[in-house]
């Protein structure tokens, strides 16, 4: 199984980021640039939360507020769960479906290196599932 480092390499280690200060507009308009569902909040090289689509939609959207006057530290995910680049993807998966959320910042000696969503994972893990079974046909059939 692939570690992290290998699938934030083969992805791409750029890291979209956002302060807290900034409106939620500004960060809808960066993610809907680069098509991206998250972005990092940084604050003085620390990562303090991710904002996601999803956190637009229930912050935002559901309560009746513009984007253009709430900032994003109003409306962040605080809570945030990071992973390290020698762990595993399917450790990851893991950690999603333990602690309930979508992407995870990836640190190394304190430093944001990475994100990972669960789309990230999930394709990963069945790519990997696809070649085992791939690599059983040919056994079998050889045999």
């Amino acid at each position: 199984m692939k570690t992290v480092r290998e699938l934030v390499k083969a992805k791409g280690q750029e890291v979209w980021t956002v302060r807290p200060d900034q409106t939620v507009y500004a960060a809808l308009e960066l993610m809907a640039e680069k098509e991206i569902g998250a972005l990092v909040v940084v604050e003085r090289e620390q990562v303090i939360g991710i904002l996601s689509e999803r956190d637009y939609a229930r912050k935002v959207v559901l309560r009746g507020v513009t984007s253009r006057e709430t900032k994003v530290a109003e409306i962040m995910s605080k809570r945030v769960v990071f992973v390290r680049p020698e762990q595993t993807v399917e450790e990851c998966l893991g950690l999603m479906t333990q602690k309930r959320c979508r992407h995870l910042p990836v640190m190394k000696d304190k430093k944001l290196v990475g994100l990972i969503s669960i789309g990230d994972a999930v394709k990963e893990i069945i790519a990997a599932k696809e070649h085992l079974i791939s690599q059983l046909e040919n056994y079998i059939l050889s045999g």
